[in-house]
């Protein structure tokens, strides 16, 4: 009996310890969200290709006029928003089942951490963007946004480094394939997000 309770009270620290020094209220179903976004933005994108008479998959370097450029970014702009919006309401509601405070000084490390590589990675892009070197923004996108997971890590889910990782290597192969950056971007951005945000939403729920 004795050694029953000494386990539940040692269960009972570990899991005081990791609410205090991680945050655990990531919602998997945000993943999944944003993931279905990605998706979906990059079939829209596809279209505006075409509609530009641009076949994406015919495997020719194509060059994008200012007003594309625009539309495109604008585009990367509505789907980052729908993203974070989604993620921030589904963990706020995860995290208030849970009684635990989503904003606190382990989420305020979080951020601080997970933003320092996409800040870097944002203006990386606006440089290439800037000397109309757009077949690197794609490649760019996924290599930052997967450092900037495996730093986050730190402060929350273990399971986030994983997912960056799959961001980093498949920014690294798209770098040797350019010219089908939209592909790997929904790969990376939409499907990845998708599959991981399911296993967590499982693994955690």
């Amino acid at each position: 009996m004795d050694s029953k309770n000494y386990h539940e009270d040692l269960s009972h620290i570990r899991s005081m310890m990791e609410r205090s020094s991680r945050f655990i209220s990531l919602s998997g179903l945000s993943g999944v969200v944003a993931g279905l976004t990605a998706i979906i933005g990059a079939i829209y994108v596809y279209f505006v290709f075409q509609r530009e008479g641009i076949n994406y998959f015919d495997g020719n370097r194509n060059i994008f006029n200012p007003a594309l450029v625009k539309e495109l970014v604008g585009i990367g702009i509505v789907i980052l928003v729908v993203a974070v919006l989604s993620g921030y309401i589904f963990t706020a509601s995860k995290s208030k089942k849970k009684g635990l405070k989503i904003w606190d000084g382990t989420t305020k490390r979080l951020l601080i951490t997970f933003a320092v590589p996409l800040v870097a990675g944002g203006f990386f892009c606006l440089a290439l963007l800037y000397h109309h070197l757009f077949v690197f923004i794609a490649p760019a996108t996924l290599i930052f946004y997967g450092l900037a997971l495996v730093a986050a890590e730190r402060y929350t889910l273990t399971d986030v480094k994983y997912l960056g990782y799959l961001e980093i290597i498949l920014g690294l192969i798209s770098l040797f394939i350019l010219g089908w950056g939209l592909l790997f971007w929904a790969i990376g951005f939409g499907i990845l997000h998708v599959v991981y945000g399911l296993i967590m939403h499982k693994k955690y729920k």
